[in-house]
């Protein structure tokens, strides 16, 4: 893509991002540090979406960067993806949270919330253009599928996203951190097959979607680098 191209998309971006930043239809808005809308390649074939800011990502003002972040940097290593090369943003860009004991604690944001933020969610995908979309977990996947979607039975299928965009939902990679013993090998297998989906989606020619990718050796999925 032309770097004027490019420019033009950041540029709208960016303006988005300060009018995201100034929103407060919510009571999260007054609570969070910074508003996470998102980073990346405004030209980016993929656009990765999940639920909302962490801790982490709320102090930073950039989505993804603590540990199911750096997970989410291996999983695009597996299918030979850079970060940089695809852009990343949640459904919601301030960090909902609850009160608890020690502080404040990370939850998924409620429908409301969703709903007050997917303008901002569509403004981004409308910009970007994506051939396509990886939710991850469940309420980004309800966010652009409904409220009866579950993630456990209707994962891993394509489904027509926002514009038509193909849509893939995978576990998010939280849920893969706190899996333990005998079920984190089958979660990773199930993730493991998304994400070759979507890598074979991406090489298909327009014409073709089902062309076979080339296959990406399974062990450097979840290997740290």
């Amino acid at each position: 893509m032309e770097n004027g191209e490019r420019e033009r998309r950041a540029e709208l971006l960016a303006q988005a991002s300060t009018a995201a930043a100034a929103c407060r239809k919510c009571p999260i808005g007054y609570e969070r540090r910074n508003n996470v809308y998102g980073e990346g390649d405004p030209c980016a074939r993929l656009m990765v979406v999940g639920e909302g800011p962490g801790e982490t990502e709320d102090q930073l003002g950039r989505p993804f960067v603590g540990r199911a972040g750096q997970l989410l940097d291996r999983m695009l290593a597996a299918i030979e993806l850079a970060r940089e090369e695809v852009y990343i943003c949640n459904t919601v860009k301030c960090r909902p949270t609850l009160a608890g004991p020690y502080g404040a604690r990370n939850r998924a944001p409620d429908a409301q919330e969703m709903e007050n933020c997917r303008p901002f969610l569509d403004q981004q995908i409308a910009i970007i253009a994506p051939q396509v979309i990886l939710a991850l977990g469940s309420p980004a996947a309800k966010s652009f599928l409904g409220r009866d979607f579950q993630i456990t039975r209707m994962r891993g299928r394509w489904y027509a996203g926002p514009r038509d965009t193909p849509l893939m939902v995978t576990f998010h990679p939280a849920y893969v951190l706190r899996q333990t013993g005998g079920e984190i090998e089958g979660v990773k297998r199930m993730v493991w097959a998304d994400l070759k989906a979507v890598r074979a989606k991406l090489d298909a020619p327009p014409e073709v979607p089902h062309v076979q990718a080339v296959e990406i050796r399974q062990a450097s999925l979840f290997e740290a680098r």
